[in-house]
């Protein structure tokens, strides 16, 4: 090899030779990474087993999107690259997101909250965001409601989380309240009968034990009287249609 040769080929040899331990390292570093990345991801899933499913799938895949940012960083600074000015991009892209998408990450903080907190499950019956229904699915951003005519409905996460929100299936028991006008009739006996009338019922629960009162007393003789009965929440609606018609009846014949 001539002399002007090797002048020619020398730069590029030393290039070569200071690049290549770096880009083994960096190819070392992007193995490791990902086996980090696994084994992070293993260990939260263990940990988290008792979370529920959505968040948990979350927090493992943020954990595992961790160890690659850390991970990357490391390789481009390996590789001589640098990592400073990427860093500044990436955060301000990051921020100019996060304000295009306010809306939709209150709405995902407001998941978050609402699956750790958990003020309702899947299967409850709860009203909330001007919606009454079903819980079908908790998503990071929205929830699935079914309601009673059997509309999917979805409602965001924020609208229930920062508002009034009832659930009706957690106590496990409901009370049903009968409001009605017995006129001039005698109270007492009235209220002792529409007790017994509805304790008969098959589903109404005897402890707590059905209730009558008083509600007030109004002009041309109309007397206000509630009358109250516990149920299972899942046994509300056909026990409370039960107690009015049997009611119905009952004022009808007296």
């Amino acid at each position: 090899m001539q002399i002007q040769d090797w002048l020619m080929v020398k730069p590029l040899l030393d290039t070569g030779f200071t690049i290549l331990p770096r880009l083994l390292w960096a190819i070392v570093l992007v193995v490791v990474t990902r086996l980090i990345a696994q084994i992070m991801q293993t260990m939260v899933n263990q940990v988290l087993v008792r979370i529920e499913p959505t968040l948990k799938h979350f927090l493992v895949q943020m954990a595992g999107i961790l160890v690659w940012v850390v991970g990357g960083v490391a390789t481009l600074n390996t590789l001589g690259i640098e990592t400073t000015t990427i860093v500044a991009i990436v955060g301000a892209t990051g921020l100019a997101i996060g304000l295009a998408l306010q809306s939709s990450l209150s709405h995902f903080a407001a998941g978050i909250l609402l699956i750790s907190f958990r003020p309702f499950e899947v299967g409850d019956s709860i009203e909330g965001g001007g919606v009454s229904g079903t819980v079908v699915s908790i998503g990071l951003f929205s929830t699935a409601i079914v309601t009673g005519d059997n509309t999917r409905i979805t409602v965001p996460n924020g609208s229930l989380f920062s508002g009034t929100l009832k659930n009706f299936t957690v106590m496990g028991t409901r009370r049903v309240d009968l409001k009605m006008d017995l006129g001039d009739r005698s109270l007492r006996p009235v209220m002792a009968e529409l007790l017994t009338l509805v304790g008969r019922h098959p589903k109404v629960l005897t402890t707590p034990k059905p209730t009558a009162q008083l509600l007030g007393l109004a002009m041309r003789d109309r007397t206000m009287v509630s009358v109250r009965a516990w149920c299972q929440t899942g046994d509300y609606d056909a026990v409370k249609s039960d107690l009015l018609l049997m009611v119905k009846e009952y004022l009808e014949r007296n």
